[in-house]
């Protein structure tokens, strides 16, 4: 019988770039591969597969460079399907990191992912201690609404939203020019104001028309009083099916007139 390969030491770099070291080699269908840079042991596996690159590591960025699944529970897909924890995840991962998205949708391009939720396993975790349905309502993930002007979407700032409230926040600027918001200037110097309220029972939005005003100052406390109206009358038809810091973040959010 001729002696047992020694493959132990033997370096190899998988197709994403990751740096792999055979640390025990029992034989051709049993090795260990560990990843320096993830200080991280892939098990039992075949030497085929390490010689081709074709081993993977959890840890490696490979969602827009940024993200990764981790070692946990969680799937990502189940029957052939994304589960919707993986679609919520990677489409907030999307939203983030995409140049193609950031083209479409400016307001996200300096938006970011904690480090936690970069990890699939821990948003999975949180999806599943925070998702919450209500009936005909699609329920959208937000970072925002908690902490105005928050950029991160993490553990702290985010929170499941019913579409219809998420729509309370839409900001409108094709006929806004570089005036404040509610506003829109006129030929005349005049400044006309517009707000998009909601109707909670229906859920739909309706532009009304609120005034003519010199200033685009005078315009902006119109449109600030009936925005805020509508925000708190939408948050108490939805008081009793929402969490209640949402239901608080709702009632103590201000317009400001440079938003």
């Amino acid at each position: 019988m001729g002696s047992k390969i020694n493959r132990i030491g033997e370096v190899g770099y998988n197709t994403f770039g990751s740096k792999m070291i055979i640390v025990d080699y029992r034989k051709w269908n049993d090795v260990d591969v560990y990843f320096p840079e993830y200080d991280w042991t892939a098990k039992n596996r075949q030497y085929v597969s390490f010689k081709n690159g074709k081993i993977k590591c959890p840890y490696e960025a490979r969602f827009y460079n940024h993200g990764y699944i981790g070692e946990g529970e969680y799937l990502m897909s189940e029957n052939s399907k994304n589960t919707r924890v993986y679609d919520s995840w990677h489409h907030m991962l999307e939203r983030c990191y995409d140049n193609k998205y950031h083209k479409k949708y400016p307001t996200y391009k300096n938006c970011k992912v904690s480090e936690e939720f970069l990890n699939f396993q821990n948003f999975a975790e949180w999806y599943d201690n925070n998702y919450y349905e209500i009936e005909g309502e699609r329920m959208e993930l937000d970072k925002d609404i908690l902490f105005k002007g928050n950029k991160i979407y993490s553990s702290d700032t985010c929170i499941f939203v019913p579409q219809t409230i998420n729509k309370l926040f839409i900001k409108r600027q094709n006929n806004r020019g570089n005036s404040v918001i509610g506003t829109s200037p006129l030929e005349n110097g005049k400044y006309q104001v517009h707000c998009s309220l909601i109707n909670p029972k229906t859920r739909k939005s309706k532009q009304e028309y609120l005034g003519l005003y010199d200033t685009q100052e005078k315009g902006f406390k119109v449109y600030k009083y009936y925005k805020e109206k509508n925000i708190k009358e939408v948050a108490d038809y939805y008081k009793e099916q929402i969490p209640e810091k949402l239901y608080n973040g709702l009632y103590n959010y201000e317009v400001e007139i440079n938003d």
